[in-house]
Parts: structure tokens; C-alpha cells; sequence
């Protein structure tokens, strides 16, 4: 999943923010690096969760990708009372601004999996609410899998022809015994457009 276009859709539809939004790939690095305002929020794309393939003879297989967003906030207290209501606040305005959303083609609507608290001290609090979304692997329009690289290669089909060398069941077996005789009884052909 291609969290771009998450983190511009937060940075439209999440007031809080004031556009502070980034992103990245793992959460020590964004946390390191933090160097926005708060209250400010990073998109962390976790990893994916893949199904078993459903079918036997084809690729069919749902596979979850996951993101955080990690939400960045000045503390007041070291226990954080504080800030319960304000993150009760935000995760309704991401819920609001995620849950449902298509983030791609192919793509069901993202869902909300969960929260956490990640840290907490004098200057800052971090908390986390994990988000998913789900698409299938196999059968898109495009190939992507090997398999269907290898189908999309072969030539079009265009037509099939068919003769039947019939076997009598009445024949002698002291003259001959059944079984092909060498001449077409019955031809079938059909070119397609």
C-alpha cells in the first residue's frame, strides 16, 4: 500500500493536524526525526497480512496491509490525564477521515484494527491507532503472478477443430479388432471472433 496518498488525504480532512503529516517506513527513524509541530501525526506502513490461497489452480488470495498512525502530542502532566479527551477527539476525527476509505484501486475500505499507547514523558506523548486494508491477489486486469504473466503470453485463442475416428463396437474381433480404422466419422470446427 502506497501510504502518499494516505498521508495527503490526513493532512485534508484532519483540522487537528494543521497539515502536519508525514510518514514513513519504520516508526524509530519517524520518531527520531520528529521535527513538527505538535499535535502532529505519522503514517507507518506496518506490513501486510496474507491469507491462504482459495482457490487450487489459481491465484486468489486477500492479503491485509497495515498502517499506523502515530499521533504526536505535547504533554501537560507526566501522567497524561490531560490528554485522554484530546485523543478521544483524534482518533474520531481519523476514524472519520479513514474508516471506508478506498485507498487504491483494488483496494476494500480501510479498517480501524486497534490503539496504544507507545510513550510517554514530560515533553510528549505517542499513541498509535492501526488501520488496515484489504485486496485480492490474482484475477486483476493486470498480471500478478507468475502464472498469469506466463497466460497473458500465450497466443489468442482463436478457434478449435475436432474429428472423432469412431470405434465400432460391433466389429469382429477374428477379423479386427476395435480400435481406430483410420477414417473420420464425424468432424466439428468453430472459428472464434
Amino acid at each position: 500500500m502506497k501510504i502518499t496518498p494516505i498521508i495527503a488525504h490526513l493532512r485534508a480532512q484532519c483540522p487537528t493536524f494543521a497539515g502536519r503529516v508525514g510518514g514513513g517506513i519504520e516508526f524509530d527513524a519517524a520518531r527520531e526525526s520528529a521535527q513538527m509541530a505538535m499535535p502532529a501525526a505519522y503514517v507507518i506502513y506496518t506490513g501486510d497480512s496474507p491469507a491462504e490461497n482459495a482457490l487450487q489452480n489459481e491465484t486468489s488470495q486477500e492479503i491485509k496491509d497495515e498502517f499506523d498512525v502515530v499521533v504526536f502530542l505535547a504533554t501537560k502532566d507526566e501522567r497524561g490525564q490531560s490528554l485522554a479527551d484530546e485523543l478521544h477527539d483524534i482518533r474520531a476525527e481519523l476514524l472519520c477521515a479513514l474508516v471506508g476509505l478506498e485507498p487504491a484501486s483494488g483496494y476494500e475500505g480501510i479498517e480501524y484494527e486497534d490503539s496504544l499507547l507507545l510513550n510517554l514523558d514530560r515533553n510528549r506523548a505517542l499513541y498509535k491507532y492501526g488501520f488496515s486494508a484489504t485486496w485480492t491477489l490474482g484475477g486483476g486486469e493486470e498480471p500478478e503472478t507468475w502464472q498469469e504473466v506466463e497466460l497473458a503470453g500465450l497466443a489468442k485463442f482463436e478457434g478449435y477443430s475436432l474429428q472423432v475416428d469412431a470405434i465400432d463396437p460391433m466389429a469382429d474381433k477374428n477379423v479386427k479388432y476395435p480400435g481406430p480404422d483410420g477414417r473420420i466419422e464425424f468432424q466439428l470446427k468453430d472459428d472464434l471472433p
